[in-house]
C-alpha cells in the first residue's frame, strides 16, 4: 500500500497525464493529492483502475488538520 502522490511518482506520472487516465478532472486530483478532499467510492474506483491496482492498494488519507483553521489564526472563542 502506498498514498497516490508516490504512486504517481512512481510511474513518472503527471497530474494531467493521470487526471485524464482516471476520468477525473486536474483540480479535484490536485485537492486529492493535496489532502483537501477525500476521493469518494467512484473515484477510488476510477483512480486505482488507472493505475491498474485495486483500491486496497491505495492509502487514501485525508491530511487537512481537522481543526477549524480559523481557531489556528484568531484563538478559541473560548480561552480568550
Amino acid at each position: 500500500m502506498r498514498p497516490l502522490d508516490q504512486l504517481l511518482s512512481d510511474r513518472k506520472l503527471t497530474i494531467e497525464d493521470f487526471a485524464e487516465q482516471a476520468k477525473l478532472p486536474v483540480q479535484r486530483v490536485l485537492a486529492i493529492l493535496e489532502g483537501r478532499w477525500t476521493p469518494s467510492p467512484k473515484e477510488r474506483t476510477r483512480i486505482a483502475g488507472a493505475l491498474d491496482l485495486s483500491i486496497d492498494e491505495v492509502i487514501w488519507g485525508h491530511t487537512m488538520d481537522p481543526r477549524n483553521i480559523r481557531y489556528r489564526q484568531f484563538g478559541h472563542p473560548d480561552k480568550n
